[in-house]
C-alpha cells in the first residue's frame, strides 16, 4: 500500500537542532510544508553531502513556507557530533532528527532490516500532515535538493489550485493544465 496521501503517524524523536537537544513529533509537522529526508547513518560518505545540498538551498524551503528534517538511525547525540565535526554537517540550519528505535523507518517504510539502516527516502508533507510525495532509492545514489524544491513547490501549486496538474518539469512560473476531455489524446 502506498503512502501517498496518508496522514503520517503519530512518533517522538529526539534531534539536534541549532545547538540544543529537541523533542519533534507528528505535531510539527502540521500547519506548514514539512520535507522530511532519510539517509542511512551519520558519518557516512554520502550523507554529507546531502545535509550539505540541503543547507545550501535551505533559505529556498524556508521560503516556500516548509521546514526540512534530516532522519538517520543513529541518536540525536551523534547528531551533535556529526554537526560539529563535518563541515558539510555543520552547515545545516535544520533539525537532525534520531532514529534509534526505527520507529520513523519503519512507519515510512525505508527501514532495512538486515543493516538497522535507512534507505534514502523523501517525503514532503502537506500541512495537514499528510504525505503528498514520496521517492525511496538505492544509498548508493544520492540526491539533488533541487528536484525536491521543485516538487514541494507543484505539491503548494496543485494544492493551491484545484483542478490543475503540474506537467513534466513544471517549474514555478510555468504553464499547468487543466485535466479536461478535450486534451486526452492531444498532448
Amino acid at each position: 500500500m502506498s503512502l501517498i496521501n496518508t496522514h503520517v503517524p503519530a512518533f517522538k524523536a529526539q534531534a539536534f537542532h541549532n545547538g540544543k537537544f529537541i523533542e519533534v513529533s507528528e505535531s510539527d509537522l502540521k500547519g506548514k510544508w514539512s520535507v522530511v529526508i532519510f539517509m542511512p547513518a551519520a558519518f557516512t560518505f554520502n550523507c554529507p553531502t546531502e545535509v550539505e545540498d540541503a543547507a545550501e538551498h535551505y533559505g529556498e524551503f524556508q521560503k516556500a513556507g516548509a521546514e526540512v528534517y534530516i532522519v538517520t538511525t543513529d541518536t540525536h547525540f551523534s547528531h551533535k557530533v556529526w554537526h560539529e565535526t563535518s563541515p558539510a554537517v555543520g552547515k545545516a540550519g535544520f533539525p537532525l532528527v534520531g532514529d534509534p528505535t526505527h520507529q520513523l523507518t519503519n512507519a515510512f517504510g525505508v527501514h532495512i532490516p538486515e543493516e538497522g539502516l535507512a534507505l534514502r527516502g523523501t517525503f514532503i508533507i502537506n500541512p495537514d500532515g499528510v504525505i503528498k510525495t514520496l521517492e525511496i532509492h538505492d544509498n548508493a545514489i544520492a540526491r539533488d535538493v533541487t528536484e525536491t524544491l521543485r516538487k514541494l513547490k507543484a505539491a503548494q501549486y496543485v494544492a493551491a489550485n484545484p483542478g490543475e496538474v503540474c506537467p513534466a518539469k513544471w517549474k514555478e512560473g510555468e504553464k499547468t493544465l487543466a485535466p479536461s476531455l478535450d486534451l486526452v489524446g492531444k498532448i
